[in-house]
């Protein structure tokens, strides 16, 4: 299995900013001012806030595939990751209703967030079958070992394209699917159910 290494999803932020030759402070900001409540997801992303250079990566690769995406700590900046609340959690739980599916961007930082395992089991709850994981791996052959959970739920790998572009989805699924490509599982046309 191909898993998205950490260095191609920081090569993908960086690209992003410099196409627009600004800050990446100043595009997290223009990205929070066009949010709006009224707003819904394709992808919302369980991440570690101490992946953020990958994870702004990684979020521009998905919308390279045409989704919407929603991150926390762009979308919803005022937010205080680092204590749990009531507040962040009402807030949370509704973005995950207006997301078409939770994708668990998992790293080494991961086992200390005290939001992912909460935001993966809720998701769960209101949208089985639509929860996958995506392996943040720093070598390309790198093995996937998570929390033994994880387990549960679908890895999230790199596809091959013919114009050789990163695609994310599913591999081997079912004898005559093949691969499903993340674009069309997050919007139901082809799901990845999890395990049960």
């Amino acid at each position: 299995m191909a898993y998205l290494k950490v260095s191609e999803a920081r090569a993908a932020g960086r690209t992003a900013r410099s196409s627009v030759s600004k800050s990446a402070s100043q595009i997290l900001i223009e990205d929070s001012a066009r949010f709006s409540e009224a707003d819904r997801y394709d992808v919302f992303l369980s991440h570690s806030y101490q992946d953020a250079d990958t994870i702004y990566g990684v979020k521009k690769i998905i919308e390279s595939m045409n989704l919407s995406v929603y991150v926390d700590w762009i979308e919803d900046a005022g937010l205080d990751r680092g204590k749990v609340t009531t507040r962040t959690a009402l807030v949370l739980k509704k973005r995950m209703k207006v997301s078409s599916c939770l994708v668990y961007a998992h790293s080494s930082n991961a086992t200390h967030s005290v939001w992912m395992p909460w935001e993966l089991g809720y998701f769960d709850g209101i949208k089985p079958g639509y929860v996958w994981i995506l392996p943040l791996v720093t070598q390309e052959d790198s093995e996937f070992k998570g929390q033994e959970y994880l387990g549960l739920y679908p890895p999230v790998e790199k596809l091959t394209t013919l114009a050789q572009r990163l695609n994310l989805g599913f591999t081997n699924v079912g004898s005559e699917r093949g691969d499903i490509p993340l674009s069309k599982a997050a919007r139901g046309t082809a799901i990845y159910f999890t395990a049960t």
